[in-house]
């Protein structure tokens, strides 16, 4: 395999990953254009990337999703089911936690965990998560070190345990 064929796998995975992502809705849509140059650059070309790369930030974002959205058709990128995108979002913020790129505190959002968790380890932590921030001295029934200590086993648990599926 040469060089530029493993620097297109590269971006492919890489396209697949920022597909789950944008499906997760953890990817502004003002930020696509870039990741498309990125993935020019990296050795994928299609017309729907190259225009997308092209786009101002400030275009419409319903435009912007509609050509990313069609770049990922032809490099034969399919959009991941919302629950599985979900699921793999729940696997990566389990490792920013662990790595410290997100807090304790970080974990409470507005947007809740409503997830379908599939596995004992995705139900484990998002059992721990809090809904809100304001709720957290409610909804976890714990000390803060006791949660704290906690989220980190559930977190570990379910980065060390294998993703149901490997294509997001």
């Amino acid at each position: 395999m040469t060089p530029s064929e493993v620097s297109a796998r590269r971006a492919l995975a890489s396209l697949r990953e920022l597909a789950c992502r944008y499906r997760a809705d953890e990817v502004r849509p003002e930020d696509l254009p870039m990741r498309a140059a990125e993935a020019l650059a990296a050795g994928l070309d299609t017309p729907a990337l190259c225009e997308l790369a092209g786009l101002p930030r400030n275009t419409d974002t319903r435009d912007i999703r509609d050509v990313f959205e069609q770049a990922l058709r032809e490099s034969g990128v399919e959009l991941p089911a919302l629950a599985l995108a979900r699921r793999h979002g729940l696997r990566r913020l389990a490792a920013r936690l662990l790595d410290g790129s997100v807090t304790l505190a970080g974990l409470a959002t507005d947007d809740g965990w409503d997830t379908e968790a599939g596995t004992a380890e995705e139900r484990s932590f998002v059992a721990l998560i809090p809904p809100c921030a304001c709720c957290l001295e409610y909804t976890v029934g714990l000390d803060p070190a006791a949660w704290a200590a906690e989220v980190r086993v559930a977190a570990l648990a379910l980065v060390a345990s294998p993703p149901d599926r490997t294509d997001c």
